[in-house]
């Protein structure tokens, strides 16, 4: 037998540690499969991190997946005994209690966990891995308030596919009776007091690597929303220089997504661009690791747009970048490499550490949502801009106002300069992914002309003939006329994403259009 001691939050600076158990003796435990909680949970890895219904992610299978995570770090010895484990969240309903939970876990498995606050993905990474330390952020980034994520840093940065599979695998020792039938904790689950060292240290890489009062003479809009970033956002936009316009503040969570932006922030941002007499309006997603950018019409410029400019603001030599992205990065000329990849943050990790490895240097990558990551330091003049490879946004914004300042242009002026290649991209809602992988998987049976037969007269009456198929991931269509398709199912919720790419934007948007009204059918 055995009777639980808590201590109170006033006894100790930091969460307590694991319960205490009187003569020693441990509570008898339950062992839980990864695998098979996340089968029966439905909290599955995605593309960034796992990820599943609010109510689906338990302080029960939370707790398993942190402990799972820390478990797994111990065995391939990348965590100190006894260290300490930063953790932070995005705004929605479910963080907090998420948050709690994880640092229950992290405090059970006898380590310390530094609450970073509610901050950006990319401040509480970068502050793990300047201090050698493992990270986790709870966040859903831009998905509905309804569902939300946890994504895991080694100290080093992300964790990738195969770390992934790893923690998969893990079996977890469990406390018997912590957990009710419902998977809530039957002790209270709090958090320790708030660090701001992480936001402080990520707030810093900013205002050291830009020049004091460079944005000056720049009238700039924050779409504020409930984006975590607005604030870090905001006050270095303002230490930098530029007049600021805070716009659209919201207590309540919006699913902004930078890959398909909701017609009623297209609206908006038209509306405050001519209001304000804006030079750009700028946010981000939920959790602040993808940009969003307008020109001074308040027309949202694509993420693989923005991360092209950042790239060229930032001198970087070697890029990569998923096979959604833009295809005007080749033909641009600015870089000495571009390597294309799976979409998703951990392959363009992968394929930045593989060109580290070949001795390659200024080495970055981004994604078609925007995010940007750094492989290695970058200087620009005489100012060092220290690795960071996980998506972020504030980067993105920073550098590409900067082109803009620099150059004498407007955002308007700097698009002008790039090649005619634009980029469409939307999704059909509560589409499952089985179903989506199974439609697909039609249209690619491993004989070329009949795969080509098969797309044709799905797509041929609208696009023309098939010039290339690419099935890296989900199903890349270039048609005789340099015109894209891509069809993929997200990673992260049951939708059926399609990205198109033409000449002009109005044939972008009306190829997409036309795809999403055929696969419309498909339901």
């Amino acid at each position: 037998q055995y009777s639980p001691q808590i201590m109170k939050k006033s006894d100790s600076n930091q969460l307590p540690l694991a319960t205490t158990y009187i003569l020693g003796q441990p509570p008898d435990t339950e062992t839980l499969s990864i695998a098979g909680l996340m089968e029966q949970s439905g909290v599955k890895f995605g593309t960034s991190g796992a990820r599943g219904l609010a109510t689906a992610m338990s302080d029960r299978v939370c707790y398993a997946y942190t402990a799972a995570f820390l478990q797994y770090l111990e065995r391939k010895g990348e965590i100190d005994p006894g260290g300490r484990v930063a953790l932070a969240g995005d705004f929605r309903s479910s963080t907090p209690r998420i948050m709690a939970a994880a640092a229950r876990a992290v405090s059970d498995r006898g380590y310390t966990p530094v609450n970073c606050g509610f901050i950006p993905t990319p401040a509480v990474a970068l502050y793990g891995i300047q201090q050698g330390i493992p990270s986790l952020m709870v966040t859903g980034s831009h998905i509905p308030d309804d569902r939300n994520g946890i994504k895991f840093n080694k100290p080093e940065g992300e964790i990738l596919k195969a770390d992934e599979e790893g923690i998969r695998q893990e079996q977890v020792s469990m406390p018997d009776g912590l957990f009710d039938e419902q998977g809530a904790s039957r002790l209270p689950l709090t958090l320790p007091p708030e660090s701001g060292t992480a936001y402080r240290d990520y707030r810093r890489r900013y205002l050291d690597f830009f020049p004091e009062g460079c944005l000056q003479g720049l009238r700039i809009g924050l779409y504020e929303h409930s984006s975590v970033a607005r604030q870090v956002l905001g006050e270095v936009l303002e230490a930098l220089g530029a007049e600021l316009i805070r716009l659209g503040y919201s207590d309540q969570f919006i699913p902004v997504d930078t890959e398909a932006i909701r017609p009623e922030d297209v609206d908006l941002a038209r509306r405050w661009s001519a209001e304000h007499r804006l030079h750009a309006l700028v946010s981000t997603d939920g959790d602040g690791d993808r940009p969003l950018v307008s020109d001074e019409q308040g027309n949202w410029l694509r993420g693989d747009v923005a991360g092209v400019l950042c790239a060229r603001y930032l001198g970087v030599r070697h890029l990569v970048t998923p096979v959604s992205s833009n295809t005007l990065v080749e033909k641009s000329g600015w870089f000495e490499r571009v390597d294309r990849t799976r979409i998703g943050s951990p392959y363009v990790i992968a394929a930045m550490d593989a060109a580290l490895a070949e001795g390659r240097r200024r080495v970055a990558g981004y994604e078609a949502n925007g995010g940007f990551l750094i492989a290695d330091p970058l200087q620009h003049e005489r100012a060092m801009l220290s690795a960071l490879p996980t998506r972020d946004a504030v980067i993105v914004v920073l550098a590409v106002l900067m082109l803009s300042a620099e150059q004498g242009l407007t955002i308007s002026g700097l698009l002008a300069g790039l090649p005619a290649r634009y980029t469409s991209s939307d999704r059909l809602k509560a589409f499952p992914s089985l179903l989506s992988r199974e439609r697909i998987a039609l249209l690619r049976s491993g004989d070329e002309a009949r795969d080509r037969e098969s797309i044709e007269a799905l797509f041929g009456a609208h696009f023309g003939r098939v010039a290339t198929i690419d099935d890296s991931d989900g199903l890349r269509i270039t048609f005789q006329g340099d015109e894209v398709v891509h069809l993929r199912p997200s990673g992260n919720a049951p939708e059926l994403r399609c990205y198109n790419e033409a000449a002009t934007p109005e044939r972008a948007l009306q190829m997409n259009r036309i795809c999403l009204e055929i696969l419309e059918s498909w339901r």
